[in-house]
């Protein structure tokens, strides 16, 4: 490291981490940022496909006031926990993989933090160990009607246009910029920068042996993610007893508030819709996700 860089932490790369969870059957790869010498201020999950790195450049600049661990969720990037579909139903298994985490690292008194599917992660796992969570920060978590989960839990596919579009896609390509050119610029990718992207595709693509490269996240376990669908999101918010401050894109949300109203604990939950952000709200309103990190660790 040279003397810029120690002296501007939030210029350093993010360090590169793997965390052994023997009693889940592997380990998670993460990144670090920020001081290594205080705890955790925030932990990060990661939405379904995607990886940790895909959100460095909005977790960089806050390297010089907090300590934040982004990690791969099991299936993703270089994690290589185990990756069974048959018989699988729900989410609980990434929310138990989360809670093992925070087990290994003893982490207290830390901010979850997610987005999609890893905003979900969060609150599942927040709800096995609340002593452990001080606020949780939900970028578009996954929030599903109680009749949807119930289609879902009995086996009903609740979106099969995204399962088929996910069936259908891409998953070799002859080199990671092959992959950067293959999706600059169009669907969800369309509002990315430059350097996001790169980020992306960087962890979210393995080499093969032929010397093309595929998708980490394979398509299996992609769409295992759209079905499973049979986790009990709604007993988590009564259950976690913290602070949850939930971000709803306008466009393609994933956040159905209908049941929140109904909760006991809907005073401690704090609910803002970000008008003309999609789903991919992260990526952009980067400035509104480090804000609102920053807010919650006060």
């Amino acid at each position: 490291m040279d003397g810029a860089t120690a002296a501007d932490p939030t210029k350093a790369e993010p360090r590169a981490r793997r965390i052994a969870l023997p009693a889940r059957g592997g380990s998670l790869a993460a990144l670090e940022f920020g001081p290594a010498d205080r705890p955790f201020d925030v932990i990060f999950s990661h939405a379904n496909g995607f990886n940790a790195r895909t959100y460095r450049t909005i977790f960089q600049p806050l390297a010089d006031r907090l300590r934040i661990l982004a990690y791969d969720l099991r299936g993703h990037g270089a994690t290589d926990l185990p990756t069974v579909t048959e018989g699988r139903s729900s989410w609980d298994d990434f929310g138990e993989d989360l809670l093992a985490l925070m087990e290994q690292l003893d982490a207290r008194d830390v901010v979850l933090a997610g987005h999609s599917m890893g905003a979900t992660t969060s609150l599942l796992a927040a709800a096995g160990a609340p002593e452990r969570v001080r606020a949780l920060v939900l970028f578009e978590p996954v929030l599903m009607t109680p009749q949807a989960r119930s289609l879902a839990a009995s086996g009903g596919r609740v979106d099969p246009k995204i399962v088929q579009d996910t069936e259908r896609r891409r998953d070799v390509f002859p080199s990671r910029q092959a992959a950067i050119d293959a999706y600059s610029g169009r669907g969800p990718f369309a509002g990315w920068t430059a350097a996001m992207l790169a980020d992306y595709v960087q962890d979210g693509l393995k080499p093969r042996a032929d010397g093309t490269f595929e998708l980490s996240c394979s398509k299996a376990w992609e769409v295992s993610n759209y079905v499973a669908q049979a986790h009990d999101s709604w007993a988590a918010f009564e259950t976690a007893r913290r602070p949850i401050q939930i971000f709803r894109a306008e466009h393609g949300s994933t956040t159905n508030l209908g049941p929140l109203k109904d909760l006991s604990m809907a005073d401690h939950v704090q609910v803002a819709q970000i008008a003309g952000a999609s789903h991919f709200l992260p990526m952009e309103r980067p400035g509104l996700v480090a804000d609102a990190l920053l807010a919650a660790t006060i």
